[in-house]
């Protein structure tokens, strides 16, 4: 499954776990494993804190410590820091389905991660039986 989304701020977060929730629904799939994948080397997904907003904007303002956007990086594009944010990060989570539910823990929730927006970007969600 192909998945577009359009994202609105240079960094955020996006919940996409009811994406991959609508995603293993039409597979049919009950146990096996979701695959969430992101093609683009300036985003990134995760798996974190759902239950307080909050935990994200702190998770981009650390990155953002760790990883501040340098006048000496050499890329022509000048977005270097959301190459090693989104290097950091990763491009993909495995999640287990078990009786047709993620085994996700009870705060946890799946985010696209966006390093170099606003712009379209896309993730896949592949469903392997198992």
């Amino acid at each position: 499954m192909e998945v577009n989304i359009r994202t609105s701020k240079r960094e955020e977060f996006i919940n996409i776990t009811s994406y991959v929730k609508g995603a293993i629904k039409e597979s049919g799939v009950e146990n096996g494993i979701a695959i969430v994948f992101v093609p683009h080397t300036t985003a990134a997904v995760t798996i974190n804190e759902n239950a307080d907003p909050d935990v994200t904007i702190d998770i981009i303002n650390g990155l953002n410590e760790i990883v501040p956007n340098l006048k000496t990086f050499r890329h022509i594009e000048g977005n270097s820091d959301a190459h090693i944010k989104a290097s950091l990060i990763g491009s993909s989570v495995t999640v287990i389905i078990e009786n047709g539910n993620l085994k996700l823990g009870t705060w946890q929730g799946i985010y696209f991660c966006e390093f170099d927006g606003p712009r379209l970007r896309k993730f896949y969600v592949k469903i392997i039986e198992g």
